[in-house]
């Protein structure tokens, strides 16, 4: 299951008819976790949700998320999944790298500005 889970993954952070750019990773991500193991889900979920709402910058919440999953696996999930969530975590990061850029400059655009 967590092998189909990372191939879904992979699948929506490099879809082939968008030329293998693009895609929606992080819902993806989520999904995978309330597929797998829904209390990690739900924490993951909500780990999104306060970030957003605080900073108001849905990479930054993107990020919290992916790096509390592992931590919301050991505490509430299947410790079979800890692998999962740290390769998960790394990948999401790996695919925000320009964002985590802009983060640190301060230029990465907020939740509902033009």
């Amino acid at each position: 299951m967590q092998l189909a889970a990372l191939a879904a993954f992979l699948g929506h952070c490099y879809p082939v008819w968008l030329g293998f750019r693009g895609g929606k990773g992080v819902a993806t991500f989520l999904g995978l976790w309330l597929a797998l193991s829904w209390p990690v889900g739900l924490a993951c979920c909500a780990t999104w949700a306060v970030t957003a709402a605080l900073g108001r910058i849905s990479s930054q919440a993107a990020l919290a998320a992916a790096a509390s999953s592992t931590i919301w696996v050991i505490l509430l999930g299947d410790g079979k999944a800890i692998l999962l969530g740290v390769v998960l975590t790394l990948l999401v990061f790996w695919r925000h790298r320009a964002n985590i850029t802009r983060l640190r400059t301060g230029t990465e655009p907020r939740i509902g500005a033009k």
